[in-house]
């Protein structure tokens, strides 16, 4: 059933699937998870919504499943096997509503981009099945760090992380300063109001399976806002 990936937890667990916007993918960008454009950052469409009880507050963010339709003959494309797909933005749940109520908690739900659904089920299906795990993501290039903000305020979105993929903790330092641990804005954005300008930057990023990766001088002394600086190194 499953291709060749490296499985976080070998355990599979059941969920329901869904899907929203069209083939182009256009309501997937711009996510609760703070990426923007998701070809750019090396995403894709190979990605999901997942609801509160797999969204961890924004921390999932990054983090890669695999994912099989599952037990439905009617909906289940034959064979179709499992697709991999990363976390990228939040399914809300829905308070008011009494039936078809798939984001809320305790539920486990992905809503997949159109094109993944239609991978593994026929997309008149609306809702499937599915079963799910945690996989490591392989990534091409180093931890990439878009740096936004003002000189009061430094943030930073984290993508393109290897390994488990989900950051949980992140510090940074300038050429004069100490270690600074930084505070999660939203999904995988991380700010400090520690004054930055002028001075070399260099990280620390700490991932779900808690391995931590130190890049050092990821950003020259002379960085810009609105730049993205390549970690040069990934988990």
């Amino acid at each position: 059933m499953s291709m060749v990936v490296s499985a976080i937890d070998g355990n599979w667990y059941d969920a329901r699937a869904t899907f929203y916007g069209d083939m182009s993918g256009k309501e997937t960008m711009d996510g609760a998870c703070g990426y923007g454009d998701l070809f750019k950052q090396g995403y894709g469409l190979a990605t999901a919504a997942p609801s509160t009880a797999l969204f961890n507050n924004g921390l999932t963010c990054g983090a890669r499943f695999e994912i099989f339709c599952n037990n439905d003959p009617k909906w289940c494309i034959p064979k179709a096997g499992s697709i991999i797909i990363t976390g990228t933005n939040f399914c809300p749940p829905n308070y008011t509503k009494t039936q078809d109520i798939r984001c809320n908690p305790p539920q486990k739900h992905f809503d997949l981009s159109m094109p993944m659904f239609t991978k593994i089920a026929y997309y008149k299906a609306g809702v499937i099945p599915v079963r799910y795990r945690r996989v490591l993501c392989s990534k091409r290039g180093g931890v990439k760090f878009e740096i936004a903000g003002n000189p009061h305020f430094t943030l930073v979105l984290i993508f393109n992380v290897g390994g488990a993929g989900d950051v949980n903790a992140v510090k940074i330092k300038g050429s004069n300063t100490q270690w600074i641990a930084m505070t999660r804005n939203q999904g995988q954005k991380w700010q400090t109001g520690t004054v930055l300008t002028g001075q070399s930057l260099s990280f620390q990023v700490t991932v779900s399976d808690g391995k931590t990766l130190e890049l050092d001088n990821v950003a020259p002394a002379g960085w810009q806002f609105g730049q993205t600086y390549d970690g040069q190194k990934n988990f």
